[in-house]
C-alpha cells in the first residue's frame, strides 16, 4: 500500500503561480512513472504531468510549458510548480504512482495504481 498525501492548493489570481507537493509513504525510486492529474468541478479527468522512469516527462498541450513535475527523491516528494496560471485550471489536483516497470507508454491514466485525496485548485480574480 502507497499513501500519498498533497498539498499547497488554494486561490490565485490569473497569471500567478503555485507549487503542489505530494508526500509519497515509499521510495520514489521504486516506481515506474510518478504524476498528477486533475479532477474539474464537472468531474472530467486530465493527466497533467507525468514523470516515467528512464525517459522523462510529459505533459498535455494544455498546461506544457506552464506546468513541470519534479521530485526529491530524499525526501520522497513529488512537485508539481504552475505558473501563468488560468482560470480554467481550477480544479481539484491529486498526485498518483504507477508501481510496476513497463507496459504502455506514455502511462494512461487508468493505468495508474495510487493516488492521494487532492488538494484544490482556484484560479480566480
Amino acid at each position: 500500500q502507497v499513501r500519498l498525501v498533497e498539498s499547497g492548493g488554494g486561490l490565485v489570481q490569473p497569471g500567478g503561480s503555485l507549487r503542489l507537493s505530494c508526500s509519497v509513504s515509499l521510495s520514489i525510486r521504486n516506481f515506474y512513472a510518478v504524476g498528477w492529474f486533475r479532477r474539474f468541478p464537472g468531474n472530467q479527468l486530465e493527466l497533467v504531468a507525468a514523470l516515467t522512469t528512464g525517459i522523462g516527462s510529459e505533459y498535455p498541450d494544455s498546461v506544457k510549458g506552464r506546468f513541470t513535475i519534479s521530485t526529491d527523491n530524499a525526501s520522497n516528494t513529488l512537485y508539481l510548480q504552475m505558473n501563468n496560471l488560468k482560470p480554467e485550471d481550477t480544479a481539484v489536483y491529486y498526485c498518483l504512482v504507477k508501481v510496476d516497470y513497463g507496459g504502455t507508454y506514455p502511462v494512461p491514466l487508468h493505468e495508474y495504481d495510487y493516488w492521494g485525496r487532492g488538494t484544490p485548485v482556484t484560479v480566480s480574480s
